[in-house]
C-alpha cells in the first residue's frame, strides 16, 4: 500500500471547511421540504431505514440525516429530543407526534407548512397528509418537537443535543486525529481562531494544523470546531492524505450516486481494504462519520 504523507490533505480540508454543517447551521425551509418530498412514493416497511422502504421514524431519521442532523431511531425516542412547540406555532421542519396505537407515541411526521405534513404511513408509504385531518390524524395528535429551527432562507440553528459528538466525529476530532497521525508539534495553543481559546483541550492540535494551512476558518474568523464530516468526505481526505491509489478492480456500493465526486475516493478506500461498507451493501456516503470509524480507517491505512 502506498503511504505518502502529502500536503494536499490540507487543501482538501480547506475545501470542506467552507461546506461543513456546523452544530449551529443546517438547511433552509425549502431544503427541508425538498429533502422530505424527494422520498414521496417510497413504500412503507416496518423497521425500514432505506429507500427500499421506510417506517415512520426511519423516514424522519433519513431526511434529517440528509440535512446533517442526527435523530434518535424510534418515534418515542425522537419525542425526547428538541423542545416542545405549540400547535399554533408550528414551523417547517418541526417533528409531529401521534398516538395511533393507544399506548403512547407511535408515529412521527415532518411539518412542511400550511397545515401539511409528510410521513411514511402504513398503507401509503411516504406521502402528504393534513395535520388537522378530522378523520384520523387530528384526533391522534400528541404534540410537536423542534430539533432544528429553519429560519427562512438563513442557515438553520440546530439544537446541540441533535448531534452526539461522543459518537460522531467533529472537525476538532478530525484535526486532532490528523495532528496525531502526522506527529505534529501541538505545544502552541494559540490557534488564531476566535472560537478556540488557548484553554481548549484540542487548541494545540487545531493550531498545529492551522499553521500548515489546513483550515482558514470562516468569514468571522471562527474554526467551528463542532461541525461534523460525512463518510464520503472523509474518504477523499484519507485518499489524498495517504496517497492511496486503486489497488485492484474498482469497488462499488449500492448507494454510490451516478457521477458523484465521491465515487472514486470511496472505491480507492475500499480497494485498499480500509472499508468494507455496511452490511446492506451500502457505504453510507451521506452518513455522518463516527469517531470509531475515523480511528479504524486511520489504523488500517497505517498498518
Amino acid at each position: 500500500m502506498n503511504k505518502k504523507w502529502l500536503l494536499p490533505i490540507f487543501a482538501s480540508f480547506m475545501l470542506f471547511s467552507t461546506t461543513q454543517i456546523d452544530t449551529a447551521e443546517a438547511a433552509t425551509k425549502s431544503e427541508v421540504t425538498e429533502a422530505a418530498s424527494k422520498y414521496v412514493g417510497t413504500p412503507y416497511k416496518y423497521g425500514g431505514t432505506t429507500t427500499s422502504g421506510f417506517d415512520c421514524s426511519g423516514f424522519t431519521s433519513k431526511v434529517f440525516a440528509d440535512l446533517g442532523i442526527t435523530l434518535n431511531r424510534t418515534s418515542g425516542s425522537q419525542y425526547q429530543q428538541g423542545t416542545a412547540v405549540d400547535k399554533s406555532d408550528l414551523q417547517v421542519g418541526d417533528l409531529l407526534f401521534f398516538n395511533t396505537s393507544g399506548g403512547g407515541i407511535s408515529h412521527v411526521a415532518i411539518y412542511i407548512g400550511d397545515g401539511k405534513m409528510v410521513h411514511s404511513q402504513t398503507n401509503q408509504g411516504v406521502s402528504y397528509s393534513n395535520v388537522n385531518d378530522p378523520y384520523y390524524w387530528g384526533s391522534h395528535y400528541v404534540g410537536a418537537k423542534r430539533v432544528a429551527s429553519f429560519d427562512g432562507e438563513k442557515q438553520a440553528e440546530v439544537k446541540q443535543a441533535s448531534i452526539d459528538f461522543t459518537v460522531y466525529a467533529s472537525r476538532v476530532e478530525v484535526a486532532s486525529q490528523i495532528a496525531k497521525a502526522l506527529n505534529l508539534d501541538t505545544s502552541d495553543k494559540n490557534s488564531g481562531f476566535i472560537d478556540v481559546k488557548p484553554t481548549n483541550e484540542h487548541a494545540g492540535a487545531i493550531a498545529a494544523v492551522a499553521k500548515l494551512g489546513i483550515f482558514e476558518g470562516d468569514a468571522n474568523g471562527k474554526f467551528n470546531p463542532s461541525s461534523p464530516i460525512t463518510r464520503a468526505q472523509i474518504a477523499k481526505v484519507l485518499v489524498v492524505a495517504f496517497g492511496l491509489e486503486n489497488n485492484g478492480e474498482a469497488v462499488e456500493f449500492n448507494d454510490m450516486k451516478k457521477d458523484s465526486w465521491a465515487n472514486q475516493y470511496i472505491s480507492v478506500l475500499a480497494s485498499n481494504g480500509v472499508t468494507t461498507g455496511n452490511d446492506n451493501g451500502s457505504f453510507g456516503s451521506d452518513e455522518l462519520l463516527k469517531i470509531k470509524e475515523l480511528k479504524v480507517f486511520i489504523e488500517r491505512i497505517q498498518q
